[in-house]
């Protein structure tokens, strides 16, 4: 190879070097921030609402019948940590269904090992 073949491998080499450790730093720089879930229709984000309605129930030691059911998720965003966290806007109903109201419900999802799930917290919403 004559020097100007091996300079100009030696600048795409360095240009993909500096290209790669931008874009580690933009993956990275999303880690901690809530980002908006488009597709709250997404089967896995309605039954994690779901999950999260059920668990609430168990927290709050609900009676059958004054138990939450679960409507729907009409807002959701996700947040990267050590495992997913995630901030649910759902429905609810409770007396047999005639009364609906809203709460937002996070999740704390660890996928790696267990496939574990917490309930953070589940408020409703003012």
């Amino acid at each position: 190879m004559n020097t100007r073949t091996l300079l100009l491998v030696a600048v795409a080499v360095a240009v993909g070097v500096v290209a790669a450790s931008a874009g580690r730093a933009t993956a990275a720089s999303a880690v901690g921030l809530w980002e908006e879930i488009r597709n709250v229709d997404d089967p896995k984000i309605q039954e994690l609402g779901r999950w999260a309605v059920v668990a609430a129930n168990k927290r709050a030691g609900a009676p059958t019948n004054d138990a939450l059911t679960f409507n729907r998720v009409y807002g959701a965003e996700k947040q990267v940590v050590a495992g997913l966290s995630y901030r649910l806007h759902l429905e609810a109903s409770s007396g047999g269904g005639a009364i609906s109201a809203r709460y937002v419900a996070e999740v704390y999802q660890q996928e790696a090992a267990a496939n574990t799930r917490e309930l953070v917290s589940f408020q409703p919403t003012h």
